[in-house]
C-alpha cells in the first residue's frame, strides 16, 4: 500500500511535469526556458516555487487598458512633435536627418513615442551637480512635482530631498512620490511620516507585501524620473542616496549620467509618470491640469522610450539592435552590467565584422559579481569578432550610455542585460544631437583611457575555476 511519502512524491512529479509543460507552452527564448527547466530539476520543490513567484509576467495584460486612458494626450503631443520635426511648430526645429529616421521610426512604432524637436537638454556627469540641478528645479515648482525612483536611501541625501518635498508640499505645491517596493524596502514609516503629514502622496510600485493577482516581486520599476510643472524633467541613472556621491568608501568614486530636459519632451516624461501612477494607485491624473501646451525651449531633438514587461515586444532590445545595425563607423557603450541577449550579441559581432569600431567599457567594481561573471563569459567570442572590451577598475561606473557614429546617443536607466530588456520598467532618452553626443563620447573616452583592455589571450585562457563560474552564471543569466 502506498505510503504518504510515495503520494507526496507522485504529487511533486505531477506538479513538476505540469510546470515544465507550462514553460514549454509559453514559447519564450530557448535559453530562458532551459534555465527554468534546469532550476526545477536541480532544485526540487524550491524550483517550482521560484517559477510560481518569478516566472510569470502578470503586468502585460493591463497595458492596453491603461494606455487607452492616455491616448488622447498622446495624440496631441505626438502631432506637435511631428510638426516640430518638420520645422513648422512654433519656434521651429531642425529636421531629423534621413539616415536616422529608421531608428526613430522603430522607437515610435514600439513605444508609440515619437521624437520631438525644440528641447533644451543639459547633461550632468557628477552627482553633486545633478542633485543641485534637481533641487533648483524642485524649489522653482509652482504647481506640482512628480518623482519616481528605484532607490531612495534614508541617509543624509535622502533626508535632504525628503525635507525639500515636505517644504514644497507645505507651500501648496502638489507632490507625488512613486517608489519601487524592492529598491526602497528600507524606507520605514519613521522616514515616510513627515512626507505623509505634509500632504505628499507616497506610493509603492508593485508592493511585495500585498498578495494580489498582479503580485510580481521580480518585475521592478527601475526608472529615475522627475517632472516639475509639466515643462521640465530629469532622467538617467542617478538614484537618491549618499553612495551615489561617493560617500561610501567601498563604492567610491561613483559615476552616473543624468539629463535635464526642458521643452515638449518633458510632456512625454509626464505621460510616463501619469501612466505609472495610474497603474500603482488607480488614480487618473487630470490631463488638463498637468499637461501644458508644448513650447519650444531649444534645438535638440529628443525621443523618450519607456520600456518594460507591460509590452509584448522587447522594445529596448529591438531599439539597441536597430542602433547597432545602423552604425557606420563607431559604437561606444558604457554599462555597469553586460549580459546581452542573442539579438544584441549578434548585432555587436556583425557590426565589428562590417568594420565598425565597437568599444565596451564595463566596471570591475560591482555590487553584483554574478552578473559580472556572466558578462565575462561573452568576452571571448566578442573579442574574436573584433569588439574591443575594457574593464574599468577605478570606481563604480553606473552610467548607462551609448554613442553611435558620434552623431547620436542614448542615456538610460537600463543596463545592457536581459533583466533590463525583459523584466524592469526602464526609461531611455535618445538624443539626435551631435553636440550632446560629443559630450557623452568624451565621458566614455575618459573612462577608456584609465581602463584595461581585455585581450583575446586573457579571454580565452582564464583559470578553470573562473571558466566554470562564468559558464554557470551565463547558464542562469536569463533569470538574473
Amino acid at each position: 500500500m502506498p505510503t504518504l511519502f510515495q503520494f507526496a512524491l507522485i504529487g511533486y512529479y505531477t506538479l513538476a511535469v505540469l510546470t515544465i509543460g507550462h514553460i514549454l507552452r509559453r514559447r519564450r527564448e530557448p535559453t530562458a526556458m532551459l534555465a527554468w527547466i534546469l532550476t526545477i530539476l536541480l532544485l526540487p520543490v524550491a524550483g517550482i516555487i521560484l517559477y510560481g513567484l518569478l516566472g510569470e509576467n502578470r503586468v502585460r495584460r493591463r497595458a492596453s487598458r491603461r494606455r487607452k486612458r492616455l491616448s488622447v494626450e498622446t495624440a496631441r503631443i505626438s502631432n506637435w512633435a511631428e510638426s516640430s520635426l518638420r520645422g513648422d511648430a512654433p519656434g521651429g526645429a531642425a529636421a531629423l536627418p534621413p539616415d536616422l529616421a529608421p531608428v526613430e521610426d522603430i522607437g515610435r512604432r514600439l513605444s508609440h513615442f515619437p521624437a520631438t524637436g525644440c528641447n533644451d537638454v543639459r547633461i550632468y556627469e557628477e552627482a553633486n551637480e545633478t542633485y543641485a540641478a534637481i533641487e533648483e528645479s524642485i524649489r522653482s515648482a509652482v504647481h506640482h512635482v512628480h518623482l519616481e525612483y528605484y532607490i531612495w536611501q534614508p541617509d543624509e541625501t535622502g533626508v535632504h530631498f525628503r525635507d525639500l518635498l515636505v517644504e514644497k508640499a507645505r507651500q501648496g505645491v502638489e507632490c507625488r512620490l512613486l517608489l519601487d517596493a524592492v529598491g526602497c524596502w528600507n524606507l520605514g514609516s519613521r522616514f515616510l511620516k513627515p512626507l505623509i503629514d505634509a500632504g505628499v502622496s507616497v506610493e509603492f510600485f508593485l508592493p511585495i507585501y500585498k498578495l494580489r493577482k498582479r503580485w510580481s516581486p521580480h518585475l521592478r520599476n527601475h526608472r529615475k524620473l522627475i517632472v516639475v510643472d509639466g515643462c521640465e524633467g530629469f532622467l538617467g541613472s542617478q538614484n537618491i542616496g549618499d553612495e551615489y556621491r561617493g560617500r561610501l568608501k567601498r563604492l567610491s568614486p561613483w559615476y552616473d549620467t543624468h539629463l535635464r530636459i526642458r521643452g515638449p519632451a518633458a510632456l512625454f516624461l509626464q505621460q510616463i509618470f501619469a501612466d505609472d501612477w495610474l497603474f500603482a494607485t488607480r488614480e487618473s491624473l487630470d490631463l488638463g491640469a498637468y499637461f501644458a501646451a508644448p513650447t519650444a525651449c531649444g534645438d535638440t531633438i529628443v525621443q523618450i522610450l519607456p520600456t518594460g514587461p507591460d509590452s509584448e515586444a522587447n522594445v529596448l532590445g529591438s531599439v539597441l539592435f536597430s542602433a547597432v545595425s545602423c552604425a557606420k563607423s563607431s559604437i561606444r557603450i558604457a554599462t555597469p552590467y553586460f549580459v546581452p541577449d542573442a539579438g544584441l550579441l549578434m548585432a555587436l559581432k556583425f557590426a565589428a565584422y562590417r568594420g565598425v569600431r565597437v568599444q565596451l567599457v564595463i566596471p570591475t567594481r560591482t555590487d553584483a559579481p554574478l552578473v559580472l561573471w556572466a558578462g565575462r563569459s561573452y568576452y571571448a567570442e566578442l573579442i574574436s569578432s573584433g569588439v574591443e572590451i575594457f574593464e574599468y577598475p577605478h570606481g563604480v561606473l553606473h552610467s548607462k550610455i551609448a554613442t553611435i557614429d558620434d552623431r547620436w546617443c542614448m542615456v538610460s536607466s537600463a543596463n545592457m542585460d536581459i533583466r533590463s530588456f525583459r523584466l524592469n520598467f526602464e526609461l531611455t532618452a535618445i538624443l539626435y544631437d551631435e553636440d550632446a553626443t560629443r559630450r557623452i563620447g568624451a565621458f566614455i573616452e575618459r573612462r577608456l583611457e584609465r581602463a584595461a583592455e581585455v585581450t583575446a589571450r586573457e579571454a580565452w585562457n582564464r583559470p578553470l575555476h573562473q571558466q566554470l563560474l562564468e559558464g554557470a552564471a551565463r547558464l542562469f543569466s536569463p533569470l538574473l
